[in-house]
């Protein structure tokens, strides 16, 4: 099992033309957004226009969750739907994508082979809730938006302040145990490659 904690003030911020993007994470970690030659990346973006225009991603699976605001996404020639607070949609990048709205999301792309689901979690202070972990999972990360956790693995505790990025590879347990320490918000990435 090989387990990192990324602290908040390590990502990378940049800006598009609706607002601002934060990679969280890419594999592997020789590739890039640019070149499109990862197998999956995590970031969470701000959309600060009311309307905006989705980039297109040919050959990419996107799963998007709103982490605050609301948004109605349209899908031209497929679906527009409205997304609320932890509401998701999964949609290809090929699709030309425009949303209406403001927020902050929660982002995961994948190509090739890598699959993925994402997912939120509020755990209220003083709360232990238990996470099952999805069978033949090959990633799984915790990315806490806002308040302050203590995950317990294997009886060894780690804390994941507002910001902070839990990675975790080769997973040898099923089940990971979630306290809250402070009222919190959480989205959970599981990838199988």
């Amino acid at each position: 099992m090989g387990l990192s904690i990324i602290k908040s003030n390590h990502f990378t911020t940049s800006n598009w033309l609706g607002g601002t993007t934060t990679e969280l994470y890419i594999f592997p970690q020789t590739s890039s957004y640019q070149k499109r030659d990862f197998k999956f990346r995590l970031s969470s973006a701000t959309v600060e226009v009311e309307i905006s225009t989705f980039t297109a991603l040919p050959g990419i699976s996107r799963k998007l969750m709103i982490l605050s605001g609301s948004i109605t996404i349209s899908h031209k020639g497929k679906y527009a739907k409205p997304l609320n607070i932890f509401e998701i949609d999964e949609f290809s990048g090929d699709w030309e994508t425009s949303s209406e709205g403001m927020c902050t999301d929660f982002n995961l792309m994948t190509r090739g082979t890598a699959l993925g689901n994402i997912r939120p979690v509020q755990v209220a202070e003083s709360q232990s809730i238990i996470s099952k972990i999805k069978d033949n999972c090959d990633w799984f990360f915790i990315y806490n938006y806002s308040g302050e956790v203590k995950i317990n693995i294997n009886n060894e505790n780690y804390t994941l302040q507002k910001g902070d990025l839990l990675a975790i590879k080769e997973l040898t347990f099923q089940n990971i145990e979630i306290i809250g320490l402070k009222n919190s918000e959480l989205a959970i990435a599981e990838i199988t490659l």
